[in-house]
This record gives structure tokens, sequence and C-alpha cells, in this order.
């Protein structure tokens, strides 16, 4: 299969991915629910990834993070299990910055072993690998045991008696305990005291957080003075960058090829935009991924903190959920790309991943089938990429109820627990389809199919794009609150891509307007023949300006069309 340049990211949770053991419990021990381990990452498993059409993995929660698990044995502090969300804690509650976390590894005491081998085995099967970085915040009792020698740990050196300084590594609320209302007292480890208290890592700057915020974190000083309201301090460059830019280096020097960076907007664009170049100086081929929220920031953290790519969630994501879930007009579509149009190659689309909810929960839209429209459009709308949360293409529910996290549509990311879809179709480390239900396997294969037209049809990863729905608006041929249409073209290939978020099949007909054969150079042609991407099934349209192309989309679902201009 020739490939193109299109990035499509596979997302795994790394503790669940292979755990094998169908009798969790809720809020169950390591010991009871099992976990999955890198070794369960084995050729056949990438190779299925691969298969599937990813180019990328991006390991979440591969960092050694805050847990309630008992690793005193090997050397590891043991966390207070107030500050620890779930049995297994959260991964963005970062406990060791330089380690891997112990859950992970076969043999705890070779556990940065077992990371190197899984960095060559994910390239010897031809994927480039992606790992968190969270920089914004770290466990309440974050302390390194596996830094580099030389090395200072990060508070190591503050003045604590400083609310704010910026060469400290944390905030302080001087001569002020932690409190409020969380529960510190553990009855095996009495009660986590933190004096003076830090700051909360969702910028709570007082003692007092409560349960919904991210109380099992500590807020990162980067300079800026949230207390005395006075700005930035950038000049002389705070500790904090310094001890970022050194965790960065030491990831990047094991062969990892891109850095997921968690909530980079709560760190200053300024610390991004010094040292993203610096790291790729020496690393040039590794990609950084920005979850940002905020548009009004999106160019700033392109421009100015030269990131690769930016998180589409309150563009594209939230757009393409509200039509999916039958409150929302396909014609919002247009208005997405409209917005983010200039910087369009920056953006990461995505139907899932670990903080959203489920596409099959009861939560979203219940059946999965539903949201393969939203696909086609997520990964074949432009040329930038696009990434799956592991058992996406299964039809994952997300709706057991694990422990610390509920019945809420997601997969849980605090605790030990096996993900069903995913278990049958590891099979006992067979990864084949053998037990996964009919519909599973044609779900899967519709993503497959999808995913393979993004790798191999130049149209998708490097044309050019046209959107139609300008000219079909407020007609009787096509209603374009439930169906979308674009074209895209590379050469002399042209694509036109259509889909149906109607629960019924549809007859359409669909104008392409004069200016779209000037701008992609097309020739009309009143018997055009063109093939179905998706069905392999033979059309022949009329392609003319004068004349809508005429053809039926099944309910949820859609065609690319492909067809060849002189």
């Amino acid at each position: 299969m020739e490939t193109t340049k299109k990035i499509i990211i596979y997302q795994v949770f790394t503790r669940l991915f292979g755990n094998q053991n169908k009798t969790c419990q809720s809020d169950g021990s390591i010991e009871v629910n099992g976990c999955g381990k890198m070794k369960d990452f084995t050729k056949q498993a990438l190779h299925e990834i691969k298969k599937l059409g990813a180019t990328h993995i991006w390991y979440t929660g591969l960092l050694a993070h805050a847990s309630q698990t008992d690793y005193t044995a090997y050397g590891i502090p043991k966390n207070h299990p107030s500050i620890v969300k779930g049995k297994a804690g959260s991964p963005y509650a970062i406990r060791d910055y330089y380690d891997v976390d112990p859950d992970l590894a076969e043999h705890v005491d070779k556990r940065m072993e077992e990371f190197d081998d899984l960095v060559k085995r994910t390239h010897e099967c031809g994927l480039k690998m992606i790992i968190d970085f969270v920089p914004n915040h770290v466990a309440r009792q974050y302390h390194s045991i596996a830094k580099p020698q030389g090395v200072k740990d990060l508070g190591e050196e503050d003045d604590c008696t400083q609310a704010f300084n910026p060469q400290n590594n944390f905030y302080y609320i001087p001569d002020q305990k932690l409190g409020g209302e969380i529960d510190f007292y553990n009855p095996e480890m009495g009660t986590y005291e933190e004096m003076p208290a830090k700051a909360t890592g969702n910028d709570r700057f007082d003692p007092w957080p409560n349960r919904n915020d991210w109380y099992e974190t500590v807020k990162l000083n980067y300079g800026v003075d949230y207390i005395n309201h006075t700005g930035g301090h950038f000049d002389p460059i705070p500790n904090t960058w310094l001890k970022m830019e050194q965790i960065l280096n030491y990831w990047a020097e094991k062969g990892i090829d891109g850095f997921r960076c968690d909530m980079a907007e709560m760190v200053p664009c300024e610390f991004w935009g010094w040292v993203i170049p610096r790291i790729k100086a020496t690393y040039p081929h590794i990609i950084f991924i920005a979850e940002v929220y905020n548009p009004n920031e999106y160019r700033n953290y392109i421009y100015n903190g030269h990131f690769d790519y930016l998180y589409d969630k309150v563009g594209l994501y939230d757009t393409l959920r509200n039509i999916t879930c039958g409150y929302g007009s396909a014609t919002g579509i247009t208005h997405c790309w409209q917005n983010v149009d200039d910087i369009q190659d920056h953006m990461l689309n995505f139907l899932e991943n670990h903080d959203e909810q489920r596409i099959a929960s009861g939560f979203f839209a219940q059946d999965p089938f539903k949201a393969i429209p939203a696909f086609i459009v997520s990964a074949c709308l432009r040329k930038n990429p696009v990434m799956l949360y592991f058992g996406q293409e299964l039809g994952e529910k997300g709706m057991d109820s694990e422990g610390f996290s509920g019945r809420d549509g997601r997969t849980t990311i605090f605790d030990y627990w096996c993900v069903d879809s995913i278990f049958r179709w590891n099979n006992h480390g067979r990864w084949n389809t053998h037990l996964l239900n009919d519909r599973e396997k044609e779900l899967r294969h519709i993503y497959e199919t999808i995913l393979h037209i993004c790798q191999t049809e130049p149209a998708i990863s490097d044309g050019d794009f046209f959107d139609l729905m300008y000219v079909n608006l407020n007609g009787w041929q096509m209603n374009e609150h439930k169906q979308y249409a674009f074209l895209r073209k590379f050469a002399n290939e042209v694509l036109l891509i259509m889909v149906n978020f109607g629960d019924a099949a549809a007859q359409i007909g669909v104008n392409i307007p004069s200016h779209a054969f000037d701008y992609l150079k097309m020739t009309p042609a009143p018997k055009c023949k063109c093939k179905d991407l998706l069905s392999g099934k033979q059309e022949t349209i009329c392609l003319s300006p004068d004349s809508p192309v005429c053809t039926e989309l099944p309910a949820f679902g859609g065609k690319i069309l492909k067809f060849k201009i002189k």
C-alpha cells in the first residue's frame, strides 16, 4: 500500500489496553483487577494497529504518576491515598517526570528497559510514537527518584515563604495548611499534611480545593504572577523552564517522535516559543501537539508557541457531535473550517479521546454507526491529522462504573479495569477478530476502509478542498441539515465526498458550481465514470455545473466518488 503524508494517530490508554482480567470489581486494586503492561503491545498487536491505518500511536499514561498501589519494595515512595484519584490514579498527576509508571512493567525494576523495548518495537512495526508531556501540574507528593545525576528536583530550591517568586517551581500560600472540603485522612497513613499549602493545578491559589478541583495536583510556576497580577517575569529565564527543557530532552533522546502536551494553554505561550525550537534544533522530527480549547489563542500557540498541531475540540468536534446527536445542522461544518482556514493544516481532528464520552455510550450517540458520516468528515475534510481512541473502531460503549470514574460514558483513566471490546479483540494475545460480533467486525472494517483512503489518496493528504454547501442550500434535492458535500482534488484525480447524517437513505442531487470547475480545473463530462471508494461500486454521474450529481446515500453513511479529469 502506497502511503501518503496524512498523520493518523491511534490513542491507547496503556494500562487498559492489554488487561485480560474480566472479573474486575468497582474500585478494585491492581491485584484484583489486573493491569495491562507495555509488553502487551506485541509486534502482532502493533501490526494490527498499523493495519487499521495508523501512522502514529499515542501511549497515554506512560509517565510515573501518583497511585494507591504500593511499590515501596522497589524504592518508590508510597502516595497518600487521599490525594490520589482512584486506585490507579490519574495519569496527569505526575510523580516523577523521569520515570515510567511501574504499573506498566512486567518487571518493575526493569521498567525503563521495557520502555526502551517498546520504543524499538513500535518503530520496527512502522509506527511513530507519541507520549504525554504534562507541563502545567504535578502530583502533590512529586519526588523524582529517577532523575539523572546533577538534576535538581522540582521545588528543591524554592523559597516557600514567598507566594510568588519567578524562580520558584511552585506557588505557595505561606503560613497556611492545605485544607478545604477534601478529607485528607486515611486510616493507614493518617492525615496528609501540606504546610505551606501549594496552589492547586487548576489555578486555585488558595489552600481550600474542593472535589471538583484537580486537588490531587499542584500548579507549576512558569514565571507568571497570578498572586499580585504583575504579569510574566521571563527574564532571567524561570527555573521551571530550564527543568522542563531537561525533561523534554530526556525523553526525546530515547527516540520518541512526539509529545502531546496536556493543557498547554495553562502554560504561558512564551515558554513554548522558547522551548520547542530548542528541542527541535536537536530533534527536528519531533512533533508537538497542544491541548488548547480557546480559539482566540490558536494562532498564538501556532505562530508564537511553535506547536505543530492543536486539538480541534470546540470547533469541529463539538459541531460533529451535535449533528450526530440530531441537534445541530450539517451547515455548521462550513463555519468550522472557515474559522480556522488559515491554520487548518495545524488542527487535529477527533471524535473520541480519553476526556470525551464514547460515541456508543448512552451519553452520546448510543449506536456507533451513527457517527460514520462524522468520521468521514473528520478524516477526509482537509490535509490535517486525525485521531481515534482505542476501541472507537469497535464501538466501545464506556458505560461501566469502574470506581472513581463512575458511569459517565467514558473509559476510566483513574481505575484498574478491563475494556470489553479490546479484551475480545485481544483474545488472549492473538489480536484477531474471532471473538468480535458481526457489528463490531463491520464497524472496524468501515474505519479501516476510511483510514486507508486517507493513507492512499493524495487528494486527502495533499489535495485541494472545495466546500459545495453554498450552492446546495434551501433546495429540494438535498437536505443541508442532514447532508454535507465537498470536493478534494490532487493532480487529475478528484474525490466527491458526500455524507448523510440522517437515519434513512437519501436520494440527493448535489450541485457543483462553475467556480468549482474553474478553481479545480475540471472539465464537464455528461457521463463521468467513478468509483465509490467506500463500497467499491462503480457509478456514472453527470459532471456539469448545469446539472446536479444524483446519487443515493445510505443512512448514517456516505460515498467517496473518485474520478479522473482530463
